[in-house]
Formats: structure tokens, C-alpha cells, sequence
């Protein structure tokens, strides 16, 4: 199997960052792209009938994600693209794309194509996971990855942006809030900086634009779909673009067009306090391992501690290269970060820094665990990897509130339920200051079968968007988990009951004849 990258993991994991990552109306708009021939439209018939040299997945000496890739079967090519489709004989890009091919070649089903969330997360490494969760129905698909426009592989985008993480808190006061306006707007800046003259097309309509060029060039009349966290949103809009051209699709953690938006977080504070709780709890049961208190109500406690000392002054975490000085911008976010998945290790991992930090709160010196060095490098310097462009898709996307009295005021309103959360879910963001994007967005007006995998404690994607895309697509399922605050389910959960549910209806395409419920597993 191959290794995961860290910026797979983060999407996972963060989300995507819905991340913190995951803006207004129920959403996008234009008429649907329906051409009549196998292209989408004037002078794209290049693009859809270039050949692909597919080869070898390995990129240079170190790269140890190509040559897990090769182990596996896996070959990868790149697809050429307009950066603009209003000017398809202008300026091209690429995308890069991975393979791995049906070996059940007499039941072949077709492609299925995979997007892991973010958005900003690239997909090229993961048809080898894919298929080890699809089981036995994996060896009838050809596995697709890709590094959406501008991400990891494909043409690149870096910001040179000073954090990984964009979803800040606005903290305890006004003076924090005022700082966060000045720091988001530099970020925009930044990114203006860095090269203007593509940001305007990094949009989930460009991406699923880039994603029926890829289409087109494996040979598919239709193409199955995998997505998780805002890969569901992606793939909502390819379905309303494209109608017609989608054969199964899967929609894990799914996104309600209508809530996306900007400020993406916006409405999860309950989800994320219960799974903050919730962890708390279970915290509680392993004093012994982190120190944070012998109740959930102790636990509580420990994390307001840390977040008051921070407002304080910045805490610092570590020694050398590896010290970080934390303030109450970034502790919502860790502790954002750290609730959605409530299985025991991503919990310990989570017991791990929030124990490292209550120890900064009380004046101690501090040992960060190597194994979260590099995840507090990227989130909270920018280090090790590109910048910018998870802003720049959603930015790009929808336009944003652009008063920043506006977001003060929705912050101060949400302060006092929500005193943690409020501040980070409601935050003024680059979008503030980004230039309003080329296209409104992508309204449902079709029905798309679909099959909807949720989790009613899903902190990131909150139950209630499943729930209201369900309704949108009168045609999709919704495939419940009940008891669960977790993030992504299919084949990264380990819940039975969902991924038969899922397999059965890749196998077969049949939706089940209604909405399943499925029950967290005790351990």
C-alpha cells in the first residue's frame, strides 16, 4: 500500500480543511454545460482527445510517494488543460493524473475517479487506498486519481504565505480581531503577488471542467466518482455541468451547495463543541497518560486554561528550530483540528499537543512529539509544502462579505454561546480582500443520483448539509452513521455497515431502495 502524504493526511484529517478549511444561497448558477458531442464546447476538442503518456509515477531520487506509487501498479501521466476555458487556445496547464487499472478486465465496471477534500488536497497517491476499501468490487474499476488544478503534482500555485492554515480565530478582543484583519489581508496580498493572472480560474468549475477533459481523454462515456468532505461539493457541481456524464457517484461527509461559502465553518459550532466534549470524556479516562483532568468537566477546564494563557501572551511549545509560539488565534484552530475523528489514536494524538500546551499554560518547558512537528510547521509557518491555493478555490468560488464591521459583528454575536468556536467559525478570511471571482456559482437545478454517506456528530461537514443535499437530489440515498464525530467515512472509519453499503452499490450501481442507518461500533 502507499504511503499517505502529509497533505493527504491534512485534508483528511483537517478537512478541508473545510479545513479548516471548508460560502451563501443554495448555490452556483449558469446554465449546465450539455454539448452535444464528446467535447465541451469550441477548441476544447484537443484537450479532450490528447493522448496520455502514461509512465512512471516517480518524480526524482527521494520521492518515495512515486515509487510506492510504481510498487503498486500505479502509473501516472499529465493532462493538459486551459488555465482558461473562455480561451481555450490561450495559455495552457497541466494536471496530473494516476492509474491504476481494472485486473478484473472480463467485469470491468469503468473509471472512477477520486478527490479527497480540502479543497486544496490532492488524490494522485491514493488509488492503492481506494481500492483496498472497495474490496472485491475494486478490481473492476480503473482508479483515478488526480491533483486538482494547481495542487501538488499539477501546475503549482505557492503563495509563500507565512501559515498553512487560513481559519484563525479572531481571539478574546477587538485588538486581536483588528490584528487578523491586517494579517488577512497581507495573505491576500500575498497571493496577488505571487501570480494574479491565474487566480482567477482556480474554481471548482474549472476543476470539474478539468475533470470531464479527463474523461474524455481515459475514453469514458460516463465516469463514477469518490469524494470526500468539499469532493462532494466538487462533485455536485460536475453532475450539474455535466449531467448526463456521471455514472456512480459517492458523496462522504457531503457539503449543502447552498452553505458554501466563504466562511465555510460557519454553523458547526455545536457539532464541534459535542465532539470537543465528547473527547473530553474520553480524555478524562486517560488522566494517567495526559494529565488533563479525571473528568470531562476537568478536561473542559484544561482547554480553557490553555486558550486564556495564550490570549495572554503566545505560548511556546518546543525548543530550537522546533519551538512555536502559539497565541489565541491558533489554539481554536489546534483544537479545531484535533475533534474530527473520534477514533483512539487520532484522540491520543490530540491528548498528545493539548497536554504539551497545558504544560506551556502553567510556565513549563515543553517537548513537542516529533510526529506532530511537521503538522505544526506546515499549519502554523507554512512550511513544507505550497501555499495558497485552498484559498484561492474557495475565494475564487463564491464572493465574500467585504466589511470587516460586518464579521466583528457576527463574531460578538456568537461569542457568548459559542466562546471557543464563535470567533474561529465567524473570522474575516483572505476572501475579504480577494478580487471577486468570474463566475456565480453553481446552482442545483438537476437531480443526480447519488449515494450520501454522513455522520450525525460529523464536525466538518455538519449532518444537516447530507440531509439538505439529500433533499436537493430527490433521486440520491443517504446512508447514516449514527454516534460517530468523524470526519469521512468510506474505507478510512472501518464501520462495516458503511462500507458494504458503499461497495454494494459500486458493484452493482443500484441506490438502496431507501435511506440507511448504520450504528457506531463499540471500540
Amino acid at each position: 500500500m502507499t504511503t499517505v502524504s502529509p497533505a493527504a493526511r491534512r485534508a483528511l484529517a483537517v478537512g478541508l480543511t473545510l479545513a479548516a478549511c471548508l460560502t451563501s444561497s443554495p448555490v452556483l448558477a449558469a446554465a449546465a454545460e450539455t454539448p452535444a458531442r464528446d467535447s465541451a464546447g469550441a477548441g476544447l476538442d484537443r484537450y479532450y482527445r490528447q493522448h496520455l503518456g502514461w509512465g512512471s509515477c516517480v518524480k526524482g531520487p527521494d520521492d518515495t510517494t512515486g515509487r510506492d506509487l510504481d510498487r503498486a501498479g500505479v502509473q501516472c501521466a499529465d493532462v493538459t488543460v486551459p488555465l482558461d476555458y473562455a480561451d481555450p487556445r490561450g495559455r495552457t496547464i497541466t494536471v496530473a493524473i494516476s492509474r491504476l487499472k481494472a485486473t478484473d478486465t472480463r467485469h470491468r465496471i469503468g473509471a472512477i475517479l477520486l478527490n479527497n477534500g480540502g479543497p486544496g488536497g490532492p488524490a494522485l497517491q491514493s488509488p492503492p487506498q481506494a481500492r483496498a476499501s472497495m474490496k472485491e468490487v475494486g478490481a473492476r474499476y480503473d482508479i483515478v486519481g488526480f491533483d486538482p488544478r494547481f495542487i501538488g503534482r499539477s501546475t503549482a500555485l505557492d503563495c509563500g504565505l507565512p501559515v498553512g492554515m487560513t481559519w484563525l480565530s479572531a481571539g478574546i478582543g477587538r485588538a486581536g480581531f483588528d490584528r487578523q484583519v491586517a494579517l488577512q489581508k497581507s495573505l491576500a496580498d500575498k497571493c496577488r503577488a505571487a501570480d494574479a493572472a491565474v487566480l482567477p480560474h482556480i474554481t471548482t468549475r474549472n476543476t470539474a471542467r478539468d475533470m470531464d477533459v479527463i474523461r474524455g481523454t481515459l475514453g469514458e462515456r460516463k465516469i463514477s466518482f469518490l469524494g470526500y468532505s468539499y469532493g462532494t461539493y466538487l462533485g455536485t457541481v460536475y453532475t450539474q455541468m455535466f449531467p448526463g456524464r456521471h455514472d456512480r457517484m459517492v458523496l462522504d461527509g457531503a457539503i449543502n451547495p447552498g452553505d458554501y461559502r466563504p466562511r465555510l465553518l460557519k454553523g458547526t459550532e455545536r457539532e464541534n463543541e459535542k465532539a470537543l466534549s465528547d473527547w473530553a470524556a474520553w480524555a478524562a479516562g486517560h488522566h494517567d497518560a495526559y494529565g488533563l483532568g479525571r473528568s470531562r468537566a476537568e478536561v473542559l477546564a484544561a482547554v480553557d486554561r490553555v486558550v486564556a494563557a495564550a490570549a495572554r501572551g503566545p505560548l511556546t511549545i518546543g525548543a530550537g528550530s522546533d519551538a512555536f509560539r502559539i497565541d489565541d488565534s491558533q489554539v481554536p484552530l489546534l483544537v479545531f483540528s484535533g475533534i474530527a475523528d473520534d477514533t483512539d489514536p487520532a484522540r491520543a494524538s490530540f491528548g498528545e499537543l493539548l497536554s504539551v500546551l497545558a504544560e506551556a499554560a502553567e510556565g513549563r518547558p515543553t517537548t513537542v512529539p516529533p510526529a506532530l512537528v511537521p503538522e505544526l510547521r506546515y499549519v502554523l509557518r507554512g512550511e513544507g509544502e505550497p501555499t495558497g491555493a485552498q484559498s484561492a478555490v474557495i475565494c475564487g468560488d463564491v464572493a465574500a462579505v467585504r466589511d470587516p464591521e460586518l464579521y466583528w459583528r457576527d463574531i460578538e454575536r456568537n461569542r457568548a454561546a459559542h466562546p471557543l468556536f464563535g470567533p474561529l467559525t465567524n473570522n474575516i478570511n483572505p476572501c475579504a480582500f480577494w478580487d471577486p471571482p468570474r463566475e456565480e456559482p453553481t446552482r442545483v437545478r438537476h437531480d443526480a443520483p447519488a449515494l450520501i454517506v454522513a455522520a450525525t456528530g460529523d464536525p466538518r461537514t455538519t449532518y444537516k448539509g447530507s440531509v439538505e443535499l439529500r433533499k436537493q437530489l430527490p433521486s440520491s440515498r443517504l446512508v447514516t452513521l449514527e454516534g460517530a464525530n468523524r470526519h469521512a467515512l468510506f474505507g478510512r472509519y472501518g464501520n462495516a455497515c458503511v462500507d458494504d453499503q458503499v461497495n454494494r452499490y459500486l458493484a452493482t450501481g443500484k441506490l438502496p431502495a431507501r435511506d440507511r442507518t448504520c450504528v457506531k461500533q463499540a471500540g
